[in-house]
């Protein structure tokens, strides 16, 4: 099988790694890819937001399968000229990769689904954010009703901050707080038949103790100790199949990743957002633990074939990723700076291994950053505390200049 993967992250690279260890995939490709992709698979230039572009290139390769990895080419729509092609693709049309692209639109599927999620007020003037704000009171949460590159959230108790970032969104979804912890829970989807995956958790907050300032994510572990019996069904029953139920009914039928990020509030499972692709940096983790071939089973969901599957096979060991982040990010990352350290960063027994999200390779052929988030480096073991041991051992390895990573994740769950 030849497949393509399209992005060039930490979690195109957690998909290559996978999918080069799958004996059917015989050719990899990747674009536009980064440096450590380029140890994997072929890497070819591409606008991965040209739909045209890299349809020509699927082509060109006799590509088996397409797997889109981001967001921003999902709801550019990449996925459907490829489907309009013939050729099999895992990702959502653009239609249904709305679900991400507006939360608005996100929040009105819930309602026609009945699925658990918060009260939340959609607004466009600083009037009606001001009213909704005054509605829920702190902490406030702000929510730029589209893409923002996990960054378009604040969470705060400050009004006048809370109203600076509704007035520099064009539309914001201002919703009322959820207590309790978050959880992230994958679904590989066909439109019809749903397939979740094991629950991670994140660490979205900048700083140790989750403090500082949202960001795309800086770290996550998987299983979940402390998650309740039962937690994987019942999100199955009233929020993914009901969802993905939604969907196909409206005539935007959703194929490809589903991602529910969860609160377990006091007052029962509550939906905070929903993704239309893997998320970062929970992939590097969820696909860590996978042993079933990764190949076949996005195959079955781009042919509609995902009911004919045998249920998923899942290590009983821990995986733990800790994000390498440039100096400045989130708000201003530096870039351009030479990474060292990266070959003894990786395990020699196999227990630990760096993922590249911000990199590339400099005129030298040396490996610099080249973006905010610039490694994560992902580690097994036999429980947490050992995988998240391994996984500080890597970053200790690793010298960029500048560097920045928190230092407490997975912390409270090893302990417990």
């Amino acid at each position: 099988m030849k497949v393509l993967v399209i992005g060039g992250g930490a979690r195109e690279h957690a998909l290559c790694r996978s999918l080069s260890q799958d004996p059917a995939v015989s050719e990899l490709h990747c674009a536009p890819g980064n440096a450590g992709i380029a140890r994997l698979a072929t890497v070819h230039p591409v606008d991965q937001l040209d739909g045209t572009a890299v349809t020509a290139l699927a082509e060109r390769l006799a590509a088996d399968l397409v797997v889109v990895g981001p967001e921003a080419p999902l709801v550019a729509g990449v996925a459907d000229p490829l489907r309009a092609a013939g050729i099999p693709v895992f990702g959502p049309s653009a239609a249904a990769a709305q679900l991400e692209g507006s939360k608005a639109f996100a929040k009105d599927v819930m309602a026609g689904a009945g699925v658990p999620t918060a009260r939340s007020y959609v607004c466009t003037t600083p009037e009606e954010a001001a009213e909704a704000l005054d509605a829920f009171g702190a902490p406030y949460v702000v929510k730029d009703d589209g893409l923002a590159a996990g960054k378009g959230v604040v969470v705060t108790a400050d009004r006048t901050a809370a109203l600076a970032h509704a007035a520099a969104c064009d539309r914001v979804v201002i919703e009322e707080y959820l207590d309790g912890p978050e959880v992230s829970l994958f679904a590989i989807t066909d439109g019809t038949t749903v397939l979740p995956l094991q629950p991670a958790q994140d660490f979205k907050r900048a700083l140790d103790g989750d403090a500082g300032p949202n960001t795309g994510g800086m770290g996550a572990y998987s299983p979940l100790p402390w998650a309740p019996p039962g937690l994987v069904q019942e999100v199955l029953d009233t929020v993914l199949q009901p969802t993905v139920d939604e969907l196909r009914r409206r005539g935007t039928p959703f194929s490809g990743l589903l991602y529910a990020g969860l609160a377990l509030t006091s007052r029962g499972t509550r939906v905070i957002e929903f993704n239309a692709r893997f998320g970062d940096p929970e992939t590097q983790v969820v696909l860590a633990r996978l042993r079933t071939p990764l190949a076949g089973v996005l195959l079955a969901a781009a042919n509609d074939t995902l009911a004919d599957l045998e249920p998923l096979r899942w290590s009983e060991e821990a995986a733990v990723t800790v994000v390498v982040a440039s100096e400045g990010y989130p708000a201003a990352p530096r870039t351009g700076d030479v990474i060292d350290g990266l070959a003894e960063a990786d395990a020699a027994d196999g227990t630990a291994w760096v993922l590249h999200a911000g990199t590339k390779a400099d005129e030298q052929g040396r490996v610099v950053s080249a973006g905010g988030r610039v490694l994560s480096v992902t580690a097994i073991g036999k429980d947490l505390a050992q995988a998240r041991e391994r996984a500080y051992q890597g970053v200790a390895e690793i010298r960029l200049a500048g560097s920045q990573h928190r230092t407490d994740i997975a912390l409270k769950a090893a302990a417990q």
